[in-house]
C-alpha cells in the first residue's frame, strides 16, 4: 500500500494522457496556442460530468432517505452540492454519442454555451473553436478523456490532471512563455506558510487561479466549506489567462470575482459593503511578473497603495525594475492582521540603492515573518532561482523584530531533466519548520506522529510484497533444479557439477539466509505494528525513543532489500545458464527430455514476473524506511521539538542583524553552509531512474527537432 505508488500511477496516467492528446495535436499540425483551449474545454467538460453525476448520486441518496423532498432535481441542489448544473446539452455522454452526419464541434459549441447560459460566471469564458478540427480528431479527444479510469476519478484526481495539462501547455509556450503557471509546489508553499482560512483572499496577478485552488483543497482538508469560508477576489491583465483563470475555479466548483487589470495602474475591486480591497484582505499570494522595467512613474506616484515610496526611477520617468512595487502592493493590500506569501525574483532580496531603501520600510514594519529561497529549475519554462516572500500583520510581538530565513535549495526532487519540485514529504517538513519558529509545537509532533503511522502501515504490507516474490522466486527454482538434474545426466554425464548447479547451490545458500533474516524481520515489524496500532507516541521524549526502536528495523529493511536483488540477479544468471543447457539440447536425442523438464517461454515469463515483483517488493520495503527518513530528518535538526537555527536551512535572524548586513533578506547570507553529509541511504535505483528522465527528455527533444528539421525541408521542396 504504497503512497508513493499511487502518486506514480496518477503521474503514470497523466503522462499517457499527455502523450495521447499531443500525438493529436501533432497529427492535426495545429500549434500549441491553438490547440490549448478546446483540450482544455474537453477536459473541462469530463471533470464537470463527474462533478455532476456524484451530486446526482448524492441528490438521489437523499430523497431516498427523506432528507430532501422526492422531485426533480434543479440547478439549486446542484450548487448546494458545489458542482457546476449540466443541461442535457453540455452532458459528456450525448455529446460522445453525437450521430455521424451530425457537426460533433457544433455539439461541443452548443455545450459550452448551455453551460454558460445556465451559470453566470462562466458567461464568454468557455473555448468555442472546436470547428479547426477534422470530426476524427474531436472523436478521438473525447474518447481519451472517456477512460473508465477518468469517469471514476475522484475531483482531487481530476483536478490535478486539470492542472498538469495547464502545466504542460506552460512548457510549450502557450500562453506568453508560461508565465500564467505557477508551479504546484511553490503554490503549497505559499498556503502552507499563511493558512488562508478565512475572509478575503487576493491574487494580484492571478494567472490560471492556482492559488486560490490551492487555497480551496487547504480547507477542505481541514473539514470546511471554502465559499462559505473564504472570498476570492483576482486581477490579470490577460484576457485569454482570466478565462482559464475561470474555468480552473468552474471546473474545482469554487467561484471568485476574477476582472481585467494591470495592477500597477488599476485597483478594481470593492467589497459588498463598499470598501477598497486595499488594506482590507485577510490573505494575499502571488506569483507576479519578474523585473518589469516599463512602469509609468509619473502615474503611480501619488499611489496610495505605495506607501514606501518609488523604489527607483530613470531617466525615462520609469520605474527602473517593478518588483518593489509589487512587495509594496502585497503589504498595503493586507488589513491589521492579514498574511501574504508570493513569489519574487531572488535578486530582489538585496537589491541596492531605491530598492533597498524601500526593503529597509518594510523590514522595520515588523511585519515580514519568513523568506525562503528555491533553487533554479521549479518553473516550467524560466530556470532562474526565486524566493518566496511572507509578511505577517499579526505577528505576536516578540517576533517582530525577528525574520525567519530558510534556505530550502537543497530541498527539491527531480521530476524532469529541466524540472524539479518538492515531495510532498518535503513540503510537510519546511512547513514543520515554520511551525516550530511559531510556537506551534504540538503540529510539529503531530506530524512526526503521522510519520509512525505511515510506517506501520507500510510495514503492515511488506508481508504481502514479499509473499508474492516468495512464491515466484520457489518455483522458478524448483524449475531449474530439476532440468539441471536431467540436462546434467543428458548432456554432461561425467561432470559432477555444471555450471548451473553450482548457481543453484549459491542461490540456495543465499536463499536460506533470506529466509532466516526475514523471519526475524517479520517479527519485529509485527511487534512494532501492533504496539503502533495500540498507541502512537506523541511526547518529544517519547517520540524520539520510538525512532531509535526503529532505527534497528531500518538497518534490516535495508539489508533485506539488498537480499532481494541479489536473489533476483541469482536466479537471472540460473534462468542464463539454463538456457544455454537447453540451446545445447537442441538438434540431439536429448532434446525432447531436456525440454520436459524446461519450457523457456514459461521461463522467460516467470522470469519477468519475478522481475515486477522484485520492484513491487523493493519498493514496499522502501517506503517504511521512506516515512522512518521523514522522522529522521526532522528529529536530527529539531531533537527537543523546539525551534533552532540550522547550519544550510534556517535562523531566526533578529533586525540588527538585518540592519548589518544593508537590510539584505537573502537566507543564504545568515543561515551559512551546512557540514558535508554522508549520505547513508543513497539510493542506486532512484539515482538510476533520474538518469532514465534525462535520457527519456533528451531522447525526446532529439525526435522532436528532427521532425521539425524534416517538416522545414519539406517546406523548402528538399
Amino acid at each position: 500500500m504504497t503512497t508513493n505508488g499511487s502518486l506514480g500511477n496518477i503521474e503514470k496516467l497523466e503522462k499517457d494522457l499527455w502523450e495521447a492528446a499531443d500525438n493529436l495535436r501533432a497529427n492535426s499540425k495545429l500549434t500549441s496556442s491553438e490547440y490549448c483551449m478546446p483540450v482544455l474545454g474537453v477536459i473541462f467538460l469530463r471533470h464537470a460530468a463527474n462533478r455532476f453525476e456524484d451530486a446526482t448520486r448524492e441528490i438521489e441518496y437523499d430523497q431516498k432517505s427523506g432528507r430532501t423532498p422526492k422531485r426533480t432535481p434543479i440547478a439549486a441542489d446542484y450548487v448546494k452540492r458545489r458542482c457546476l448544473y449540466l443541461p442535457e446539452a453540455a452532458r459528456y455522454e450525448k455529446i460522445l454519442a453525437t450521430p455521424k452526419e451530425t457537426d460533433l464541434g457544433m455539439a461541443l459549441i452548443d455545450a459550452m454555451t448551455a453551460i454558460e447560459d445556465s451559470f453566470e460566471p462562466l458567461r464568454g469564458v468557455l473555448p468555442r473553436d472546436f470547428s479547426i478540427f477534422e470530426r476524427s480528431v474531436l472523436e478521438d479527444l473525447l474518447k481519451i478523456f472517456n477512460r473508465e479510469s477518468l469517469r471514476s476519478a475522484s475531483g482531487d484526481v481530476f483536478g490535478r490532471i486539470y492542472e498538469y495539462f495547464l502545466m504542460k501547455f506552460a512548457m510549450q509556450g502557450a500562453q506568453d512563455n508560461g508565465e500564467f503557471f505557477t508551479p504546484p509546489s511553490l503554490v503549497q508553499t505559499i498556503v502552507n506558510v499563511i493558512e488562508p482560512d478565512h475572509g478575503v483572499v487576493t491574487d494580484l496577478a492571478c494567472g490560471s487561479g492556482g492559488m486560490f485552488v490551492q487555497s480551496s483543497h487547504f480547507i477542505e482538508d481541514q473539514g470546511q466549506d471554502t465559499m462559505k469560508r473564504v472570498t476570492f477576489y483576482g486581477q490579470e491583465k490577460t484576457a485569454t489567462t482570466i478565462r482559464l483563470a475561470k474555468m480552473n475555479l468552474a471546473v474545482h466548483g469554487l467561484e471568485g470575482d476574477i476582472r481585467e487589470a494591470n495592477t500597477f495602474y488599476d485597483d478594481v475591486h470593492r467589497l459588498p459593503d463598499g470598501r477598497l480591497l486595499w488594506g482590507n484582505c485577510d490573505f494575499g499570494m502571488a506569483n507576479p511578473p519578474f523585473n518589469v522595467d516599463q512602469v509609468d512613474a509619473e502615474k503611480i506616484k501619488d499611489d496610495p497603495r505605495l506607501p514606501f515610496g518609488l523604489p527607483g526611477v530613470n531617466k525615462a520617468k520609469k520605474v527602473s525594475n517593478g518588483n518593489y512595487l509589487w512587495i509594496s502592493y502585497f503589504h498595503s493590500y493586507l488589513g491589521p492582521k492579514g498574511r501574504a506569501g508570493f513569489v519574487m525574483s531572488s535578486q530582489a532580496s538585496s537589491a541596492g540603492h531605491g530598492e533597498a531603501e524601500v526593503r529597509r520600510r518594510i523590514v522595520e514594519t515588523g511585519d515580514v515573518d519568513v523568506m525562503i529561497s528555491i533553487r533554479s529549475n521549479f518553473f516550467y519554462t524560466r530556470t532562474v532561482p526565486c524566493e518566496l516572500w511572507f509578511f505577517d500583520k499579526g505577528k505576536p510581538a516578540e517576533q517582530r523584530d525577528t525574520v525567519l530565513m530558510l534556505d530550502a535549495r537543497n530541498i527539491y526532487r527531480k521530476v524532469t531533466r529541466k524540472v524539479f519540485d518538492f515531495s510532498p514529504e518535503q513540503l510537510k517538513n519546511l512547513t514543520a519548520i515554520v511551525w516550530l519558529y511559531r510556537g506551534q509545537r504540538e503540529r510539529f509532533l503531530g506530524l512526526v506522529e503521522s510519520y509512525f503511522g505511515s510506517i506501520s502501515e507500510e510495514c503492515a504490507a511488506i508481508p504481502v510484497a514479499l509473499d508474492a516474490f516468495d512464491t515466484t522466486l520457489n518455483e522458478s527454482r524448483e524449475q531449474l533444479q530439476a532440468f539441471a538434474q536431467v540436462a546434467g545426466k543428458l548432456l554432461l554425464p561425467d561432470a559432477e557439477k555444471t555450471p548451473l548447479t553450482e548457481a543453484l547451490t549459491e542461490w540456495q545458500e543465499a536463499a536460506a539466509a533470506y529466509k532466516s533474516d526475514r523471519k526475524v524481520l517479520k517479527r519485529d515489524l509485527e511487534c512494532f505494528h501492533k504496539e503502533t496500532a495500540a498507541l502512537i507516541p506523541s511526547t518529544c521524549g517519547a517520540q524520539l525513543a520510538y525512532r531509535k526502536t526503529f532505527d534497528s528495523m531500518a538497518e534490516q529493511i535495508k539489508g533485506l532489500v539488498k537480499q532481494v536483488d541479489a536473489l533476483y540477479k541469482l536466479a537471472a544468471r540460473a534462468g542464463q545458464l539454463a538456457e544455454t543447457l537447453a540451446q545445447a539440447a537442441a538438434g540431439l536425442a536429448t532434446e525432447t527430455a531436456a525440454a520436459k523438464f524446461y519450457d523457456r517461454r514459461t521461463a522467460s515469463k516467470r522470469l519477468k514476473q519475478l522481475e515486477e515483483e522484485r520492484k513491487a517488493a523493493v519498493e514496499q520495503l522502501k517506503e517504511a524506511v521512506y516515512f522512518h527518513r521523514q522522522i529522521v530528518w526532522l528529529q536530527d535538526r529539531f531533537p527537543n521539538a523546539e525551534f533552532q537555527a540550522v547550519a544550510g536551512l534556517c535562523k531566526a535572524v533578529p533586525r540588527a542583524e538585518i540592519e548589518a548586513a544593508d537590510w539584505s533578506l537573502t537566507p543564504g547570507r545568515y543561515v551559512g553552509v551546512a557540514p558535508p553529509d554522508v549520505d547513508e541511504d543513497f539510493d542506486f535505483e532512484q539515482t538510476l531512474r533520474d538518469i532514465h528522465i534525462e535520457l527519456a527528455d533528451l531522447n525526446k527533444e532529439a525526435v522532436d527537432l528532427a521532425g521539425k528539421i524534416q517538416e522545414n525541408f519539406e517546406e523548402m521542396g528538399i
